[in-house]
């Protein structure tokens, strides 16, 4: 694991859009079908928004009907973290980048195989390198 990417609030908002640190910085939320990647079926790899770390592969990448990008596995497991959150009355598990603690998105137990899991993302989290 490379080192952890530290940031001032100001050198983040520098970098993103409002819309890029509401989510990744502020644990935001995109509404449902319009991210720009949310119905993108290109190859490639999905990286940190934030830091450029490749987290996510086109390979995993399917259509979930949430409106949101969605993947049954991280490229390396070491390169996303979890906490639980208990935000809006509920408790869920947040998924973000373990190199810059980027907010992704949430995981939930209603995957496809092989995981069984649904990384349910924000577009706004990443950025998408076609190959």
């Amino acid at each position: 694991m490379s080192e952890k990417i530290t940031k001032s609030d100001q050198e983040w908002r520098s970098q993103l859009s409002e819309l890029e640190y509401r989510v990744t910085r502020e644990h935001g939320t995109e509404r449902a079908f319009t991210g720009r990647y949310w119905n993108t079926k290109g190859a490639g790899i999905y990286h940190c928004v934030c830091c450029g770390e490749p987290l996510f592969s086109s390979e995993a990448k399917y259509e979930s009907g949430t409106g949101w990008p969605s993947f049954w596995a991280p490229i390396d497991e070491s390169k996303v973290e979890t906490t639980t959150d208990r935000s809006h009355f509920m408790v869920r598990t947040e998924v973000h980048c373990a190199k810059c603690e980027a907010h992704l998105g949430h995981i939930f137990p209603d995957g496809p195989r092989p995981t069984g899991l649904r990384y349910c993302l924000n577009s706004a989290s990443l950025k998408l390198e076609e190959t």
